[in-house]
């Protein structure tokens, strides 16, 4: 009766996930990568052009950055353009995390002989904060996860017939990588044919001259199959040496640039290699004091570990040895490694102390209180009517409940870690959800203000104007470099129409036409307004109130001028 009840939880925690995942998912203030605005930018004008092939960009230096498949995708879930929003170019990453997911669920299953082990390494793996973060942008991630786990959960659920295989599983993992690189990049095929061949070689016990006369082949076959379904690319797009410059030189050869010292910047700074260790820990999010128990149980007991559990580590230490190769080196790079850390985590959930989980649990307890103390902050000063009703505060009490509950009682901490941790993240979300209600964006007469007409909009990263063309959607969207403090007249001698970042109830002044105004997060805060906002003054530190005016003067002479509406 307890392990049923124990499923029945497990199976609601699964439905909480769900629910996670695909809320809010259309927000543009979801935790994402900017590189998401120039995938965006590029599938935008690829769908006008009519033809999947060039990919088009008006971005210097940003046109073939990534292969096709993810703007091909991004053209078919928008409808060519007919349902461009975030919601449709998103949802295809939230659905890869779900098959990730179900992956994952059934290796941990078929490893442990056990249900509730398969769906706390599922859990685990989504409620890890990059796995979230990552998974459901407009990015490369989802689909890049998916398609390079494959051939590995492959060969590890139906080995040892998958192993054994001369032709018939060689051809999946094949295709399932060839897929991958097609997402994300030819480079992908070192990590994966390496990880492969170290796999076949343990098969082997390590009898090299078998692993050569047996399996190389195999390693091979899969590499030369995903390599040519890659170079289709070149075959099929118009441009083959523009694909050769700009993506196969610029876009990764120039993560080998040698242009400062490789060992001192292999051994301290940025991307150093213990910027890389720290930051693949943190890749678990609230779940890093369990991955860091996990690492030491491991090592301590790793003449103990099975040999799935053997195979699952090769695999995570392979990606990280070759991802302290290039010089530019992210634990971004890390994420195909996530799949594999849920699982051993799973395997090893009960071994692990509860004095671990309890530090989880009060870890967790800090956003919450965040999210709460904040909420209570902008209850009483944003604009218009209480902007959290309800069910933001019946969520936070929830979480705030499970969180103690699990403190207290020892059976359910477990439960209560995997149940935290997804809560949190939805209050974390929920927290922001007024943006994107009428305070976070322009409304109806702004929009008609500024239809057919130019505008310049603020913009601190590459393509960030692509998210201004769906507050203004009948615009003409250009970009300025966004401004500290700007100042409203300076930018209208500039721009005849343009949004301008303001601090909350900064004036606008008598050279200008107040069009439409919205409410929108500050990015980038200086450490006097963090401390202001610890101070208690939030509303004016962590929001700026955007305005879209116009100059009170018809003309404009200087660069920048309006042109003429058609």
């Amino acid at each position: 009766m307890e392990k049923r009840s124990g499923l029945a939880v497990y199976g609601l925690l699964v439905l909480l996930a769900v629910g996670l995942y695909v809320h809010d998912l259309g927000s543009a203030h979801i935790p994402k990568n900017g590189d998401e605005y120039a995938y965006t930018h590029i599938t935008r004008l690829t769908a006008a052009s009519g033809t999947l092939l060039p990919l088009r960009s008006d971005l210097p230096g940003m046109r073939n950055t990534k292969p096709p498949l993810l703007f091909w995708q991004g053209i078919l879930s928008a409808k060519w353009g007919r349902s461009f929003d975030l919601w449709h170019l998103r949802y295809p990453s939230v659905v890869y995390m779900f098959l990730i997911g179900l992956l994952v669920f059934l290796l941990g299953r078929r490893l442990s002989g056990d249900t509730e082990t398969g769906l706390v390494a599922a859990l685990a793996y989504l409620a890890f904060f990059t796995t979230y973060r990552y998974g459901r942008p407009f990015l490369t991630n989802a689909p890049e996860v998916f398609w390079t786990f494959v051939p590995f959960f492959v060969l590890l659920y139906w080995r040892p017939a998958a192993f054994a295989s001369r032709v018939v599983f060689p051809v999946a993992m094949g295709l399932a990588l060839g897929l991958g690189l097609l997402y994300k990049s030819f480079a992908l095929a070192v990590p994966v044919g390496l990880g492969l061949g170290l796999w076949y070689l343990h098969a082997r016990e390590y009898r090299l001259r078998d692993f050569i006369a047996k399996d190389l082949g195999k390693v091979l076959a899969v590499l030369a199959l995903s390599l040519a379904i890659f170079g289709t690319w070149f075959l099929l797009d118009p441009d083959p040496r523009a694909v050769w410059d700009e993506f196969v030189v610029g876009e990764n050869v120039g993560k080998f640039d040698l242009s400062e010292p490789y060992l001192s910047g292999l051994l301290w700074g940025r991307f150093s290699l213990p910027s890389l260790a720290v930051g693949t820990l943190l890749n678990a999010g609230l779940l890093v004091l369990p991955v860091v128990a996990l690492l030491v149980f491991s090592w301590r007991r790793r003449r103990e570990l099975s040999d799935g559990e053997r195979l699952l580590w090769i695999w995570v230490l392979t990606l990280f040895a070759v991802y302290c190769l290039p010089a530019q080196r992210s634990s971004r790079y890390l994420l195909p490694a996530m799949p594999a850390v849920a699982i051993l985590l799973a395997l090893r959930w009960t071994r692990i102390r509860r004095g671990i989980f309890v530090a989880t649990l009060v870890l967790a307890a800090l956003p919450v209180m965040a999210a709460a103390w904040l909420s209570v902050a902008l209850q009483g000063t944003l604009p218009g009517p209480p902007p959290y009703g309800p069910g933001h505060w019946g969520l936070l009490a929830v979480t705030g409940a499970v969180l103690v509950l699990a403190l207290l009682i020892p059976r359910f901490t477990r439960f209560g870690v995997l149940a935290g941790v997804l809560l949190v993240l939805l209050s974390l979300s929920s927290l922001l959800k007024p943006l994107d209600g009428p305070l976070g964006r322009y409304d109806a007469r702004a929009q008609a203000a500024v239809a057919g007409r130019d505008v310049w909009v603020p913009v601190d990263f590459i393509a960030k104007e692509e998210g201004y063309r769906l507050l203004l959607p009948d615009a003409r969207v250009h970009g300025y470099a966004d401004e500290r403090d700007p100042s409203v007249p300076t930018l209208l001698r500039r721009y005849p129409r343009v949004a301008v970042r303001l601090r909350p109830g900064d004036p606008v002044g008598e050279e200008a036409v107040l069009l439409g105004e919205r409410l929108d997060l500050r990015g980038r805060h200086r450490s006097a307004e963090i401390r202001a906002i610890l101070a208690g003054r939030v509303f004016e530190n962590l929001l700026v109130r955007e305005v879209l005016v116009k100059a009170r003067e018809a003309a404009t002479t200087q660069t920048g001028a309006e042109t003429p509406s058609p």
